[in-house]
C-alpha cells in the first residue's frame, strides 16, 4: 500500500507541474517547482526503509527548512493570501523535525506520517490558486494567458 500512495503522490506531483506551467501564474510556477525539486531530492536523501525515520533525517529536514524559505519569499512578496497558508503548513512540516530532535523516541511511522500528510495538502492549495489565476489576473486588468 506504501507504494501505491507514493505513486498517486509522484502522478498529482506531476500532473500539479504541467498544470502550473501552463496555466499558473509566476508564483503558482514557482511553488509547484519548489515541490518537484524537493520531492526528488528527498528520494535521494531519505534512509533506506529498514531504518527510515527512526532518527532525524537530517537531509530531509534541511531539504523542508529550504522549501519553507522559498515559500516563506513568495508569501512575502505575493498580493494573493494562498501563500502565507503554504508556508504556515510547512512550518507545520519542519516543525515535525524538531518534534524528533527534542523526542527521539518519537515513533517512526508518527514522525514520517506528519512529514508526509501536509504535502498532499499543499498540492491542494496550489492547485485551487492556480484554477483560481484567470480570475485574479482578469480583476487586476491583466489579459488571460491562453
Amino acid at each position: 500500500m506504501d507504494l501505491a500512495r507514493v505513486i498517486l503522490f509522484y502522478i498529482l506531483l506531476t500532473a500539479l507541474a504541467l498544470f502550473a506551467a501552463r496555466r499558473g501564474g509566476r508564483e503558482e510556477r514557482i511553488a509547484a517547482n519548489v515541490c518537484l525539486l524537493a520531492t526528488i531530492a528527498t528520494s535521494l536523501l531519505l534512509s533506506p526503509l529498514s531504518t527510515r525515520f527512526a532518527a532525524i533525517e537530517l537531509g530531509v529536514a534541511l531539504i523542508d527548512v529550504g522549501v519553507l524559505a522559498a515559500f516563506v519569499a513568495i508569501a512575502l512578496r505575493s498580493a494573493r493570501f494562498w501563500p502565507l497558508w503554504v508556508a504556515g503548513i510547512q512550518l507545520t512540516t519542519v516543525m515535525g523535525h524538531l518534534l524528533k530532535a527534542v523526542q527521539p523516541k518519537l515513533i517512526p511511522m508518527a514522525y514520517g506520517t506528519a512529514l508526509v500528510f501536509w504535502s498532499y495538502v499543499i498540492l491542494l492549495i496550489i492547485a485551487v490558486a492556480i484554477l483560481r489565476t484567470p480570475a485574479v489576473r482578469q480583476l487586476q486588468g491583466e489579459q488571460p494567458v491562453r
